[in-house]
């Protein structure tokens, strides 16, 4: 594949509507990458966060499921959970819960169902992105029912791919540069610049610490963009 954007370059993101039911929900784009993410709202906490009889709920809950459906890859993509599908949807599940506080939202759980229809790299940080929308929407739909509220949310909530190729650092990469890369690296940051999760492997040996700040950064300058896109779609929602 010819690489045809800067190496500090995010491939092309985009947000559209998605055809689902849910409250919440958006079809996010990132280069081929794309994926469903929906948001549905339910009162039926975990069994750990019930109240006991007679009291009332505390706090709410958001959790994430993930999955890479059959045609999101070349070749027939087997349904059904498997290990690195449970890691990712815990990954968007925490990175989701970073943007809310959870005592605002008592008694109120939400599901986002990040669905990849095709999967050319970068599915969790796009899930994740396109969660947090999914999310939001969601949100702005329980005020509405009364079911919360006091708006929950912290602020926007991304994550990007970085990666060393041929000795460099990279931003955002797809499928292509990913299998070529000496170090690969997920980074979920909120609006605040604040790191909420890092996942970073040397695929080749070891890489120095300069290189880990040197991704960071880099990191960093996607997901402002990232969240400005986020804010964009989200403008006029009450989140």
């Amino acid at each position: 594949m010819v690489q045809t954007r800067s190496a500090d370059q995010l491939r092309p993101v985009s947000f559209k509507a998605a055809p689902a039911a849910a409250p919440g929900r958006v079809l996010i784009s990132q280069g081929c990458t794309q994926v469903l993410c929906t948001a549905s709202v339910s009162l039926d906490l975990p069994p750990y966060l019930k109240p006991k009889p007679g009291e009332k709920p505390t706090q709410g809950w958001v959790t994430a499921e993930y999955s890479m459906l059959p045609g999101s890859t070349p070749d027939r993509k087997k349904r059904g959970p498997d290990s690195r599908g449970t890691e990712i949807q815990r990954l968007i599940g925490r990175a989701l819960r970073a943007s809310v506080n959870l005592k605002k939202m008592p008694g109120v759980s939400i599901t986002c169902d990040c669905d990849v229809l095709v999967a050319d790299g970068g599915t969790r940080t796009a899930s994740i992105t396109g969660g947090f929308v999914a999310l939001a929407r969601a949100i702005a739909w329980a005020r509405k029912q009364g079911m919360i509220e006091r708006d929950p949310i912290l602020g926007p909530v991304a994550a990007v791919s970085v990666g060393i190729v041929d000795g460099r650092p990279v931003l955002d990469l797809d499928y292509a540069l990913d299998v070529r890369a000496e170090v690969d690296m997920n980074v979920a940051m909120n609006h605040k610049g604040e790191l909420v999760e890092v996942q970073g492997t040397a695929e080749r040996g070891t890489f120095a610490r300069r290189d880990l700040d040197r991704l960071l950064d880099l990191a960093g300058k996607g997901i402002r963009q990232l969240i400005g896109v986020q804010r964009e779609v989200l403008r006029g929602v009450a989140a």
